[in-house]
């Protein structure tokens, strides 16, 4: 099936990236700015670098919360990287504003007791925890990209699909509930593991977008 993905550009995503990875699965997107551009959008990802409280106050002014809490609660295909992936908990430690809430749990700053610098900028392997459109059982320990100094902590463990270790513990690195998603490591900047993995969800897309338990 041909499929309509949408890119939501609020000023504080790294869309250059994403799209040029897209680009090499052959995937076209469009860019999506406020709620006209959602017209016959199928799916949607939601980028982000920066701040928790500054990227929901640009969120808002796009006038694309309503929408995307919408979107959420009829279980359509969304996947947030990075700070998306935070956006899409009910807050943050970082700020005061809410986030979205399509995901419950809070943000929280890393571990300062972990023995490893903040902010966690490299290479970390990932440890399953369930299934989702992302991952792949044949490949259960990936390395991917991390650039961050807070991690989700979600309310539901079963929402938790894999970790990264950071020092000796462990922090949250995919999120999953039905048809909504998100990595916070930035997989348009991991390699083939990270393009395998968009290539999974756009499969998986294409497929009817069953939704995760």
């Amino acid at each position: 099936m041909s499929l309509n993905l949408g890119l939501i550009d609020y000023g504080m995503g790294n869309l250059h990236s994403v799209e040029k990875c897209l680009e090499r699965l052959e995937q076209d997107c469009s860019i999506v700015h406020n709620a006209d551009d959602l017209d016959g959008v199928d799916a949607l990802i939601l980028p982000g670098v920066g701040a928790f409280d500054p990227a929901m106050a640009n969120l808002k002014a796009t006038g694309l919360v309503p929408h995307l809490l919408g979107w959420g609660q009829e279980d359509r295909p969304l996947l947030g990287i990075c700070l998306g992936l935070q956006l899409l908990f009910e807050q943050s430690d970082e700020g005061s504003d809410p986030g979205l809430g399509l995901l419950g749990g809070r943000v929280t700053r890393l571990p300062s007791n972990s023995g490893e610098r903040i902010p966690h900028m490299g290479w970390a392997p990932l440890k399953h925890h369930g299934t989702c459109p992302l991952l792949s059982s044949d490949a259960p320990s990936q390395w991917v990209y991390f650039v961050h100094s807070y991690a989700a902590v979600p309310t539901d463990r079963n929402d938790l699909k894999a970790s990264a270790p950071f020092g000796d513990q462990e922090v949250t690195a995919v999120v999953w509930r039905g048809r909504v998603g998100a990595c916070q490591f930035h997989p348009e900047k991991s390699s083939d593991a990270g393009e395998q993995m968009l290539k999974r969800w756009l499969t998986w897309l294409r497929n009817g977008a069953e939704p995760c338990p």
